[in-house]
């Protein structure tokens, strides 16, 4: 019997999501469940954990290693947070499929307050995200933004430890993780965009492997797709990197696709945002196209102030 290699990187969270991936690949019929099999890989982003991703050489760290075992043959398909996986993948590889998108929103966790507006004058708020370091930096200058890395489980230990008065994690990544009991906050994309792809699972293959295409096919979910499509065309239209602030989100309403875009400078203090439609046809398109207009736009110090920034 021929396996069917599943890769996932080895936090809590990644291994909930490549368990979500193996119950629908059981559930589809087309590989059986005694053959498939789930295989751990520490990335470079899980074994350094005392710099920002910045620093490090960026997102893609936490794809490298995965990507390197799909090539070579030893996985079969991989199984990413979508929002951690680089516009521009490794030649040979490709994007196959995304699982239905949980909630997209960021969550404000803090035993002090309910909202970031209400949040005290100069707290302390633990973060990694540039995004989320200059969205919050924007609504609030007074903040003092920490870096603040590990998994969702470590992020929590330190605020409870009252190392910072708030943080921030994605509501799907909590419910995922069967979290939605902790005291969260949801913040409306109106007041902090979510990162381009959040609450999305992306599942990577090899482009010549026609059985992993026909999983992904099985299990892909279209106005997901679409709605991504979209958010990774505006990302690599702005060639976004780790340091760059940079957030997106698409909704499918109809036959059209909306979608909400922005850089920011890292330090918050301005922000170019556009919103725009299409039908679903040009998803790629109008990404690109909002991405293009949105550099046009930008003063030239965003991208520099973003390369410098720590």
């Amino acid at each position: 019997m021929m396996q069917f290699r599943i890769g996932t990187r080895g936090s809590p969270l990644a291994l909930a999501q490549a368990t979500m991936v193996r119950g629908l690949v059981i559930a589809s019929g087309l590989v059986a469940e005694d053959a498939i099999e789930t295989v751990i890989i520490k990335t470079s982003g899980d074994r350094i954990q005392d710099r920002s991703l910045a620093d490090i050489g960026g997102k893609g760290l936490f794809t490298k290693e995965i990507e390197e075992a799909l090539t070579d043959g030893r996985i079969d398909i991989a199984v990413h947070s979508l929002k951690d996986l680089p516009a521009w993948m490794p030649d040979g590889l490709g994007l196959a499929g995304v699982l239905v998108r949980a909630d997209p929103r960021d969550a404000l966790l803090s035993p002090v307050a309910d909202s970031i507006s209400a949040l005290p004058q100069g707290a302390r708020v633990g973060t990694s995200s540039p995004r989320r370091r200059a969205l919050l930096l924007n609504l609030r200058p007074d903040l003092d933004i920490v870096e603040f890395r590990g998994n969702v489980g470590t992020r929590l230990a330190k605020l409870e430890a009252g190392e910072v008065q708030a943080t921030m994690l994605a509501v799907a990544g909590m419910a995922r993780l069967g979290m939605g009991n902790v005291p969260h906050h949801p913040v409306d994309p109106t007041e902090m965009l979510p990162a381009a792809c959040q609450g999305a699972i992306g599942l990577e293959i090899r482009l010549d492997d026609s059985r992993a295409l026909a999983v992904c096919d099985a299990l892909c979910h279209l106005d997901t797709l679409n709605a991504v499509t979209a958010e990774r065309a505006f990302l690599a239209a702005l060639d976004g990197s780790c340091r760059t602030p940079i957030a997106a989100l698409a909704r499918i309403d109809g036959d059209h696709v909306v979608m909400d875009g922005l850089v920011a400078r890292p330090d918050g203090s301005a922000i170019v945002r556009l919103s725009e439609r299409a039908a679903v046809a040009d998803a790629a398109r109008l990404g690109d196209e909002m991405g293009q207009r949105i550099k046009a736009d930008m003063p030239l110090d965003f991208f520099v102030a973003a390369e410098l920034s720590a």
